[in-house]
């Protein structure tokens, strides 16, 4: 089975979840316990992969990074349509 990617990119919000964790002071492993602790689970490589646009993301994933960031989905899908244009 084949992966879609849109310009090579297995996700678009990777930019900007590096972006509002860096902003906030919050390392790798930091972001992976605060997801635990709402029932997430999700690894240093997870989240690395993410952010460089290796994996793809699952909604509540989405969500989640919104909630331990303190952030809204608006602002995780922040200039994203940088994506779409050719």
């Amino acid at each position: 089975m084949k992966v879609k990617t849109l310009n090579g990119n297995l996700n678009i919000i990777g930019k900007n979840l590096r972006k509002y964790r860096k902003l906030k002071k919050i390392s790798q492993p930091e972001i992976c316990k605060k997801l635990d602790l709402i029932g997430v689970t999700m690894y240093i490589c997870d989240i690395y992969e993410i952010e460089y646009g290796k994996k793809t993301v699952k909604d509540f994933e989405a969500l989640a990074f919104c909630k331990v960031l303190g952030i809204t989905l608006e602002d995780l899908y922040d200039n994203t349509d940088q994506y779409y244009e050719a």
